[in-house]
């Protein structure tokens, strides 16, 4: 308890332990009784599905390295179980050989095949005559059995998937609205396909949330920020006067010309995108110039680039036309979506880096735009769905074509260098690190040149005394590699920064067409030590359709790669992503595995008005926010979200959409409502990123050993888009309250509730620092109680309170306690805790 108190900054003078242990318990009760409960009742519950991420993990982190060093001897193929072992199913794993179960699920110190591939057995090291897995293949191994190794191969879900057709390739069909029983109910076509479903289950729609709930609903979803109580009076003065659809259309008009609405859900796509600011993996490298695709990608939504052009510019901006060098810097910013995956920057051996490099790129692109991955056929034709190792090293060969400029320099941490990509000078361009004196230019370039002839010095001397039969030993050793070596790249690296003046250069992240046009040969069991052949460079021969430009000969093939994604003729394009922006706002997607439309993944549970909003969307040019106007001004939008024990016996999942979702906000519109509510949010954006401006003097930096960058990586009070996206390091309130994993491809977050969340709520100085400034707006308003409390609610939920919970609150702001901290009384006690309520960081 003292511990608890003292982190949250709230100490006692004068007064007894129970006296303060009276106030605690009060809070709580504030907290847990009398403000509103968690949403979901425990009644909601059903069983879940099973996670198609744990299958994805599989597909793309433990097969490959199954068939890559354990098939050649533990499979049906090659007719071999040494050890009576098996591994190529999800049975045979399981039951295991000689030594006992291979896999246990949830425990890796049980699990034979963890400890011989760790080498941890003297008498059992695999594979065989071979160096050990690395570091990473193993972190995965141990990953998977901890999740419960998730493992489609068994022989009758596989016979199942290879029967289900590909029902996401299909045309795109025009269906007419169906008709419905109650036609006073629908708003347009999105409700006559909900309602229509409903119906033929003997179901009604929920009726509509209350006009408060609706509104704080609608400037959640779409500007990630709560109203005020202004926006609040307003809108109830227009629905009275104007009625409620003309005022909710007006409402939706409006938000959506605001900058708000570009950072909202410009976050949506950089969960997709995998944004970050570092590389991840072994070294975790910051990449201090990522934050210009995160502003690139914020200024697209707010401008409402149409999403088949915003595709374009991130996969061949380079390659399309510009109107003039602002232009073109913007495009070759937008490219940057190829170059802020996660590296291996501390991978030694360099064909290696580049198959992975390319296998992030090609699992991207097809992950994020397809809602499907090409890169599972990397070492095997996929098991599920319909592309080929041919397929894989097709795209690859346009990825291989293709440089990637991520902008480290080689160091001691950083074994591979990538270069930045230069921008053409615009007015107004922002640069982050400092230019240096053209002396310093001169000198840095001395003694880079002094560097490679004592390299090339040394090489001679020692390639002089070995064709003379000398001793050769001390001439040239590794040492001396090494040390120029990691010298030349920090130079280099220095160099690339500054004009020949030491101007300092504007710089990005990006990619661009390689000098040397080549296909990709074709790697057997993905092993770059085994190349065969070589695999003209084509789009997925199942996803072809008529029209398909074909790859010139000396282009790379991302122009054609964008316009084969973005055509009007691919029918999987615009419904994977119609279907992410319906899972935003109604909780779930029409097709629930969004970020999965394989034979894995789920069918639509509206498959005609999957194709009419894909169809819609497509003709209407595109368009992110007509999309979401339609969608928000639906009746199926406004339902209430109350429980009904008819419905839910039917639909537990609601996947007949019979009520609004009880939805957890993200972990920034939590921090954001926080900011708000305590009237410190700044709005304006920052320049650049913590990471670029705290690196900027430097291009490398690992992570983990650079002292530059504060503990608090959330203490600003700009909107939390902003924040530093470090891999392996986010700001507390991302990574505790269920942020996208900044290394995957993330169309839907999960959502849980662990006690570390409450104890941040409870702890955390960035909430009591909120809550402090909550009180003193309070206190600048008011000095009345009751009108405190109503102030309050109205900036907490979007509501007065109830009169018990005004009563409650109010005798609980007139007790006689004082706290040790003249700075944290009563006052700050209920403001922390109104911030703490699940009210607070849930819809509805």
């Amino acid at each position: 308890m003292a511990t608890a108190r003292k982190a949250a900054g709230v100490t006692t003078l004068g007064i007894a332990e129970d006296a303060l242990k009276m106030m605690r318990s009060s809070l709580l009760l504030l907290t847990l009784g009398l403000l509103l409960a968690a949403p979901a009742a425990a009644e909601d519950k059903s069983s879940p599905p099973i996670d198609p991420a744990g299958i994805t993990f599989f597909e793309t982190k433990i097969r490959p390295v199954l068939v890559q060093h354990c098939y050649s001897c533990h499979s049906q193929e090659s007719g071999k179980a040494e050890g009576e072992l098996r591994v190529d199913s999800r049975d045979a794993i399981r039951k295991g050989g000689d030594r006992g179960p291979a896999v246990v699920p949830g425990d890796p110190a049980s699990s034979w095949l963890l400890i011989a591939a760790a080498h941890k057995d003297d008498d059992l090291k695999m594979p065989p005559k071979a160096e050990r897995l690395s570091d990473a293949a193993l972190a995965d191994l141990r990953k998977w059995i901890e999740m419960g190794a998730p493992d489609p191969r068994d022989a009758a879900s596989a016979s199942k998937l290879a029967k289900k057709e590909f029902w996401a390739s299909r045309p795109i069909a025009e269906v007419s609205p169906p008709a419905v029983k109650d036609g006073d109910w629908s708003k347009g076509p999105i409700d006559q396909f909900v309602l229509a479903k409903l119906e033929a289950e003997g179901l009604a729609p929920s009726p509509d949330a209350s006009r408060p709930t609706l509104l704080r609903r609608l400037y959640f979803d779409l500007t990630g920020l709560p109203p005020g109580p202004a926006d609040l009076a307003r809108f109830l003065q227009r629905c009275d006067a104007d009625g409620e659809d003309a005022s909710l259309a007006a409402e939706v008009d409006s938000l959506l010309t605001t900058a708000q609405f570009g950072e909202h859900w410009g976050r949506h796509w950089l969960d997709v995108a995998r944004f970050a600011e570092s590389s991840g993996k072994e070294a975790n490298i910051t990449f201090p110039y990522a934050w210009r695709y995160r502003d690139y990608v914020i200024d697209s939504v707010t401008a409402d680039v149409p999403y088949d052009r915003f595709l374009q510019e991130q996969i061949a901006g380079d390659l399309l036309p510009a109107a003039n060098d602002a232009d073109r810097a913007r495009l070759w910013i937008a490219t940057a979506f190829l170059a802020i995956g996660p590296k291996n920057l501390d991978e030694g051996n360099e064909p290696q880096f580049t198959a992975d490099l390319i296998d992030e790129q090609i699992d991207t692109v097809t992950r994020a735009v397809l809602s499907n991955s090409v890169a599972c056929a990397r070492c095997h034709d996929h098991k599920f769905d319909p592309f080929s190792m041919e397929d894989y090293y097709g795209l690859a060969g346009v990825f291989r074509s293709t440089k990637t400029y991520f902008g480290t320099a080689v160091s001691p941490s950083n074994r591979v260098g990538g270069d930045p990509l230069v921008l053409p000078k615009v007015e107004g361009q922002k640069v982050l690190h400092a230019s240096i004196p053209a002396k310093k230019v001169e000198d840095l370039k001395a003694k880079l040149a002094a560097l490679r002839k004592e390299e090339e010095e040394k090489k001679a001397a020692s390639w002089k005394a070995i064709l003379e039969k000398r001793d050769a030993s001390g001439i040239y050793t590794l040492q001396d590699a090494l040390r120029i070596f990691w010298q030349t790249g920090g130079i280099e690296g220095e160099l690339e920064r500054v004009s020949d003046t030491g101007e300092a250069l504007p710089l990005t992240m990006g990619a661009k067409d390689a000098t040397e046009i080549k296909d990709s040969p074709l790697y057997e069991r993905g092993d770059v030590a085994r190349a065969k052949g070589s695999v003209p460079r084509a789009i997925p021969a199942s996803l072809r359709f008529e029209g398909c430009e074909p790859i010139p000969a000396d282009q790379s093939g991302r122009l054609q790669v964008a316009h084969w994604l973005t055509s009007p003729q691919n029918p999987i394009t615009p419904r994977v992503f119609v279907n992410r922006v319906w899972h935003h706002l109604i909780g779930a997607g029409l097709v629930k595995s969004v970020d999965n439309f394989g034979s894995t993944g789920d069918l639509p549970s509206h498959p005609e008005l999957l194709d009419h909003l894909a169809s819609r969307f497509v003709n209407e040019g595109w368009s992110l926010k007509k999309l979401v106007r339609q969608i928000v001004l639906s009746r199926t939008y406004r339902q209430s979200s109350q429980f009904r024990r008819d419905a839910f016996d039917k639909d537990p999942d609601n996947r007949l959409v019979w009520r609004a979702a009880k939805r957890r906000l993200t972990a920034e519109a939590i921090r954001d409502a926080m900011l708000a509510t305590s009237g410190e949010l700044d709005p304006a954006r920052p320049d650049g990123s913590l990471v670029g401006r705290v690196i900027g003097d430097r291009p490398v930096s690992l992570v983990g050993l650079d002292a530059r960058l504060p503990k608090d990586l959330d203490g600003s009070t700009q909107r939390s888009v902003y924040l530093p996206v470090i891999r392996d390091r986010l700001p507390d309130i991302l990574e505790l309250f269920d942020f996208a994993e900044p290394s995957l491809v993330t169309g839907e977050r999960e959502t849980t509730n662990v006690p570390t969340q409450a104890l941040y709520l409870m702890n955390s100085p960035f909430v009591i620092a909120r809550a402090k400034a909550f009180a003193g707006r309070l206190q600048e308003a008011t000095s009345s109680p009751d009108e405190q409390v109503t102030q309050a609610f109205q900036l907490c939920f979007g509501r007065d309170p109830l009169p018990e919970e005004k009563a409650r609150a109010s005798a609980f702001l007139s007790q006689p306690v004082q706290a040790k901290d003249e700075s944290f009384g009563v006052l700050e006690v209920f403001c922390q805790s109104m911030l703490s309520t699940a009210e607070f960081r849930n819809l509805d």
